[in-house]
């Protein structure tokens, strides 16, 4: 006979997975109170009980066996782990929520949660990446290892941060950070703290503390030549760019780009060329050119990724470009595609899309509609702390009107 509270929670699963109500469950040889009762864990199965359910759902009896789950979820770890895809993952993650409560082997619980958490990264899927991180944060505080808590303290930063939740990043990034100083972790558990607080404290425009931060961080990282080192500097290129310095973060980008080899993580270095074209549009005036070259680059390596987020990201830079190289149409068009795929990017990146089409509203005649759209997402990104994004809906605003005005 299988113990409570873990036979309720599995039968519960089981019951939900596959959509049943607890009558439809019940049927004719059971009342759902009986059902009801077994599920929160009030009363203990029969087994003539467990053979009824177990008929009733189709499956056989060991699907409430405690070490079969245990071993689902190990067995699915190996095989994610040697084989990372999108249906080793979602096997994974099905495990994972087949083995919730039952408390088997929390540091594998741990690498599971870390790995489908991820996964959901990679296609921006943030709502659900959160929910993983939170419980893999909390999992890491009752397991006591300080690495395993500064790595998904940083993560969680990462993700509050994707998402515009700049206070909770803030205190996340500094916990990571303070933990991984206090217990003199390895540089790579140091590094991925500042990676985070780097990119909170940007976010909330805190400039002179990014700065600090992401030197420590380049400095921390300088003798290697790995994605580690990659990110550092690409980390503080991007501070450099909200400074108001493109020249240096160009001259950082461009260490990246030159020593980072598209064998060492093609997702990143699709990445790099991602940053490089924006920060070419960026600059004063824009280099379109140089900034094409690198979106071509980049399209070489979204070929063999099939990213969505990263997709929509490229699609929707070539709309800034055609933007700023005066192809209105051309700009509407791409915007309307992203658009229309329902984006999955980051909020900052999100946020250019609509910045985009308040401009382009602006050049289309619609210069009210435009106006209201772009002052909204500048007292929208007050609100949630992202000053610098503000001030720069307030300058394109300002030049968007002025070049409409020059060309009226």
């Amino acid at each position: 006979m299988l113990e409570q509270p873990f036979f309720g929670r599995r039968l519960k699963q089981l019951r939900t997975e596959r959509g049943l109500s607890q009558a439809a469950l019940a049927g004719d040889g059971m009342s759902t109170g009986y059902l009801s009762r077994l599920e929160s864990g009030a009363r203990k199965p029969t087994p003539r009980a467990v053979d009824h359910l177990a008929a009733q759902l189709g499956a056989d009896v060991s699907v409430f066996d405690e070490e079969a789950v245990g071993d689902s979820l190990s067995q699915a770890l190996a095989i994610a782990a040697s084989l990372e895809s999108d249906e080793t993952l979602e096997a994974l993650e099905r495990a994972l929520s087949a083995d919730a409560g039952t408390d088997q082997d929390p540091p594998l619980r741990w690498q599971a949660l870390w790995l489908v958490a991820r996964w959901h990264r990679r296609h921006n899927r943030q709502e659900r990446e959160r929910a993983l991180l939170e419980e893999l944060v909390a999992l890491g505080e009752r397991l006591g290892q300080p690495a395993l808590r500064v790595r998904g303290l940083a993560q969680l930063a990462r993700c509050l941060r994707s998402r515009g939740e700049i206070g909770r990043a803030a205190e996340v990034a500094a916990a990571a950070h303070r933990l991984a100083r206090e217990h003199a972790l390895a540089v790579p558990d140091v590094a991925a703290s500042l990676l985070a607080l780097v990119s909170v404290e940007s976010e909330a425009g805190r400039l002179a503390d990014a700065r600090t931060h992401a030197d420590e961080l380049t400095a921390l990282t300088a003798d290697r030549r790995d994605a580690l080192w990659a990110e550092a500097l690409w980390t503080g290129a991007a501070v450099r760019v909200r400074q108001g310095d493109p020249e240096s973060a160009q001259t950082l980008l461009d260490q990246a780009l030159a020593g980072f080899p598209s064998t060492g993580n093609l997702d990143l270095w699709t990445r790099l060329r991602v940053a490089a074209a924006r920060l070419h549009t960026q600059k004063s005036p824009p280099e379109l050119d140089t900034a094409e070259r690198y979106l071509e680059q980049a399209e070489s390596g979204l070929a063999f990724l099939g990213i969505p987020a990263l997709e929509q990201d490229v699609t929707s830079l070539r709309a800034e470009l055609a933007f700023q190289g005066g192809r209105f149409a051309d700009a509407r068009a791409l915007l309307d595609r992203v658009r229309g795929a329902a984006p999955q990017m980051t909020y900052r990146n999100r946020v250019r899309l609509d910045i985009l089409d308040g401009r382009l509203l602006i050049v289309e005649g619609q210069e009210q509609a435009g106006l209201d759209r772009m002052r909204a997402l500048a007292e929208e990104a007050q609100v949630s702390a992202n000053i610098d994004l503000a001030a720069d809906i307030w300058r394109l605003l300002a030049e968007t009107l002025s070049g409409t005005r020059d060309r009226a």
